[in-house]
């Protein structure tokens, strides 16, 4: 069936229709615009990866122009078509190996055909949505593999440096390597040692001189001044030759073994897809240190970056470039020089295109040695410390160690299998490796698991279990955070025998939440008991590590009730215990479980003192947990707490000691950085003002609720605007006068001596905030808010 098309065609004789007064004209079409903060990212990114290109394709001894090709490309294509907008993709310094090695067994067409192949091997993961995945691989794998890589650049650089000329194996690098110190060329080693130094000392010049020269990329300047002095001195070096673009070589059919070819291919694959992905992640990071940059670029879309860097090999490939992946140091340069958009990547790939079309007379004067001096030290830079520490602190040196040096001597895809392989072994052996011991102190027997605890684990559980007497106190202490239904079974039986039998039983350990493979159960158990007393009575609790400041007690009613009659758990008499246990309960609690995790940080405060940035008051509600809406542990916080969040005036008959002396000392003494008043729904010290009469009693309550009345009379004044919440009025009038005790209460804190002189000297900040107790949200007034309106706090919103 055809397509139906309009058969009407243009009238020159109709008028053209004009639109009314009242109907808004058309959007013009929006103008292409490249801001400048783009066209400078781009300039700087550019005169970092034209040497590193030229570099790069050096090392792997393919034609030097297959460096500028796959930097244009990267650039333009990958730039346009990624899913990481910032990221800068080009050759790379960790496909050097791979595709060194490819070119010396197939020759430079059949790479080119290698690379296409690989470029559509990533647009089919990219298609099936997979990029996720390669995220899954071990971080100590992949930095094994870089540092493996780095260490074979820097190994066949080096005969380079000095003059001579590399080998194919690292192993034969090294064993060449007497020879050639015995025939060092002196003119190839002064280029090579120049252009180091000035890589080394140029980002490090003191001073303001300094920090304005450090903006020129110190690659560009190694290999400038290397080739500026080489060329006065008159030295007779090794330059780039780049012959005309005429006779480049492209992409030809593959030609090799069919199985050889498809291991290439996976090789170049996998190397490209892990490297390129992994940057993207890093790419996020620092974008995310850039105020106000996250929403406007985004988090980066694997799977389009997958396919953005397929089809910039397929293009790469064809037009004889080497390998395309995402490069780590021309990013965070893209990022670091204020890039806004993938404009700055895709305009550097353009500068590259004109370098290599207008300056090939000025990169024929480059010496080979000072390019081979430069992608020397990106191969050292690559073997890093701060990785090592990473893996060793993670206890994951061996598979770092079996993967470099698995590369460095079998090459990239054996070396990273090798890897894998280490890297299973280790994890099976940690889950099957369980160490369980059994001793007695002062007549407590304690039996002490450390590691997972499966069926595996079983017959040595049962034989220390065995060990504890009859009738004596035990306590096991699981240090894991799995216990399969073999263990759990074996462990309850031994728990239900030894109580029948008169002991007791307390199971603890560093984890409050410790997995058990209940049967039936789809999330498994959760161990948290209680000490030897109340072991017995509390078998039945299923309390979890929150439930405390959820207001809740264990469904246990006391005698004569029942939640069938009234007694609700966790409401009034919904509990069998005297809250006296209930805070024994939760001081052993916390012995047992936080103590061990927090003791050494307040160790370290208790030698320090306290120092909090703020000073946070708040009402004495039950249900305003202030390290819970602020997110703040010990020494955070200097935290003064009323009825009613109220600040009394200063004076001897109006005043307050105890707040004047908390605000005193906390300014003068602790000298605080900022005080927050902070209110709350549903105040109940707000409601009493609002129903209070005249007359009556003096209670105490109501002598304190007088520091309150004036922001009754505030919220009663006509002519002042009523503090309202941002998109909407308050609710009612209680949290209307919530709203304006706030506001209320932060200008009685002006008054204050202290608070004065420190706003004076802009050493103090001032902040108001509300918090919705039904809504768990958090609402935030600063000073600069005179309307008094209070704004949502989202973390999108909030400055890293």
């Amino acid at each position: 069936m055809s397509a139906c098309v309009p058969t009407r065609t243009t009238d020159p004789s109709r008028t053209k229709h004009v639109h009314p007064p009242h109907s808004p004209p058309p959007t013009p079409p929006r103008r292409f615009r490249i801001e400048g903060a783009d066209v400078s990212a781009s300039v700087a990114v550019f005169l970092i990866a034209l040497p590193l290109s030229l570099g790069i394709a050096l090392a792997t001894g393919a034609p030097l122009q297959a460096g500028l090709v796959a930097a244009a490309v990267g650039g333009i294509v990958a730039g346009r078509f990624g899913g990481s907008p910032l990221q800068v993709s080009g050759p790379a310094a960790g496909l050097t190996v791979v595709t060194a090695d490819l070119i010396h067994r197939y020759g430079w067409r059949t790479t080119c055909a290698i690379t296409v192949l690989a470029g559509l091997a990533q647009l089919g993961l990219g298609c099936l949505r997979v990029a996720r995945t390669a995220l899954a691989v071990s971080p100590a794998i992949v930095h094994g593999m870089l540092a493996g890589i780095g260490v074979t650049i820097a190994v066949a650089q080096l005969h380079i440096v000095l003059g001579g000329t590399p080998q194919s194996a690292v192993l034969d690098n090294l064993r060449a390597l007497p020879a050639q110190l015995a025939n060092l060329r002196p003119a190839a080693a002064s280029a090579s040692a120049l252009t180091l130094a000035l890589l080394l000392l140029w980002p490090r010049i003191p001073g303001r001189a300094g920090s304005v020269l450090r903006k020129v990329p110190a690659a560009l300047v190694a290999v400038s001044g290397a080739t500026v002095t080489a060329h006065l001195a008159g030295l007779a070096l090794p330059r780039v030759d780049l012959p005309s673009w005429s006779s480049h070589a492209l992409a030809g059919l593959p030609e090799g073994p069919a199985l050889g070819l498809v291991a290439a291919v996976l090789t170049t694959t996998l190397v490209c897809s892990v490297q390129s992905l992994l940057g993207a992640v890093a790419v996020d990071k620092l974008v995310a240190g850039r105020p106000g940059l996250p929403s406007r670029v985004g988090r980066s879309r694997l799977d389009r970056e997958l396919l953005g860097q397929g089809a910039a090999n397929i293009v790469s490939g064809s037009l004889g470039g080497l390998p395309v992946a995402g490069v780590a140091v021309r990013s965070s340069a893209n990022v670091r020089a204020g890039a806004v958009s993938r404009n700055s990547t895709m305009l550097h790939g353009v500068l590259v295109v004109v370098a290599a079309l207008l300056l090939v007379p000025i990169l024929e004067r480059i010496p080979l040695a000072s390019l081979a001096a430069l992608v020397m030290a990106v191969g050292i830079q690559m073997v890093s410390l701060h990785h090592i520490r990473t893996v060793t602190r993670h206890r994951e040196v061996l598979v770092y160690a079996v993967t470099t040096l698995g590369v460095v001597v079998l090459g990239v895809l054996a070396g990273v299998l090798l890897g894998v392989a280490v890297a299973v072994a280790v994890a099976l052996h940690r889950l099957t490796r369980t160490r369980i011991a059994h001793d007695e102190k002062e007549g407590v027997h304690y039996v002490h698991v450390r590691g997972q605890l499966t069926f595996l684990a079983v017959p040595r559980l049962s034989r220390a279990l065995h060990l504890v007497p009859q009738g004596t106190h035990a306590v096991v202490e699981l240090d894991g955070s799995f216990m399969d239904h073999a263990a759990y079974e074996s462990l309850q039986d031994w728990q239900k025998t030894h109580i029948a039998q008169g002991g007791s039983v307390d199971i603890t350990g560093r984890r409050a939440d410790v997995r058990i493979g209940e049967p039936g159960s789809r999330t498994g158990q959760l161990i948290e008991d209680g000490s030897a007393a109340a072991a017995t009575s509390t078998a039945g609790c299923r309390c979890r590590p929150w439930t405390p400041w959820r207001n809740h007690q264990c469904d246990r009613p006391r005698p004569g009730s029942s939640p069938a009659h009234g007694g609700h758990p966790g409401g009034p008499g919904g509990s069998a215990e005297p809250s006296g246990h209930d805070l024994a309960r939760g001081i052993s609690a916390f012995q047992r479980n936080t103590a061990p995790l927090v003791r050494g940080e307040l160790a370290r405060l208790a030698r320090e003192g306290q120092r909090p940035s703020q000073l946070f008051l708040t009402c004495a509600d039950s249900r305003l947990v202030t390290s819970m809406i602020t997110s703040s542990g010990p020494g955070d916080l200097f935290v003064v707490r009323n009825v009613g969040n109220l600040v009394p005036l200063p004076g001897e008959e109006s005043g307050d000691d105890s707040v004047a002396a908390a605000i005193e000392y906390a300014v003068d003494v602790l000298q605080v950085r900022s005080i927050t008043v902070c209110g709350h729904s549903g105040c109940g010290a707000m409601q009493a003002l609002i129903n209070s009469e005249p007359g009556g009693a003096r209670t105490p309550l109501k002598r304190w609720l007088r520091h309150g009345l004036p922001s009754l009379e505030r919220m009663a004044d006509a002519t002042r605007s009523g503090a309202r919440l941002a998109g909407r009025s308050p609710a009612d009038a209680v949290e209307q006068l919530c709203l304006t005790n706030v506001v209320q209460q932060l200008e009685h804190l002006r008054t204050h001596e202290s608070v004065a002189r420190a706003l004076r000297d802009g050493a103090l900040e001032l902040h108001g905030m509300y918090f919705h107790v039904g809504e768990a949200q958090a609402y935030l007034l600063t000073e600069a808010d005179e309307g008094g309106v209070f704004h949502h706090v989202r973390a999108a919103e909030l400055s890293v």
